[in-house]
């Protein structure tokens, strides 16, 4: 199973090749996206994301993991985070929104098992 491309990007509106939802954040990982919803694991824009929100991705099997932080880069990572990918040999990728898009559709359209998690607005 490859990685879907993300095929739009704009404040607030993302939309993955194949799936009819427009999810504000998502995850998306090889053979599926959906809503990246804070409220599961109790994320804010600071800390930031956190290891149970890449824990479903990690297990999806891939490779690296591409982190959008925001189109203003507000969402922060915090070094616990990059520590659990790293421990669970996943390469990460940490990117201002737009460019993470750019990155992680480079890397699913090269066959790498890459997964992500997006931040759409600030």
């Amino acid at each position: 199973m490859s990685s879907p491309e993300i095929a739009s990007l704009s404040w607030g509106q993302m939309k993955v090749k194949g799936c009819p939802t427009t999810y504000k954040d998502c995850k998306v990982w090889p053979g599926g996206s959906r809503t990246w919803d804070w409220r599961e694991t109790g994320t804010n824009h600071s800390p930031g994301v956190q290891p149970a929100d890449l824990e479903e991705v990690v297990k999806k099997g891939v490779k690296t993991v591409v982190i959008g932080r925001g189109m203003s880069e507000a969402l922060q990572v915090p070094p616990s985070t990059v520590d659990y990918l790293k421990k669970n040999g996943v390469d990460v990728v940490v990117l201002q929104t737009e460019k993470a898009v750019e990155e992680y559709n480079a890397l699913a359209a090269q066959g790498v098992r890459v997964g992500g998690v997006f931040h759409s607005t600030c």
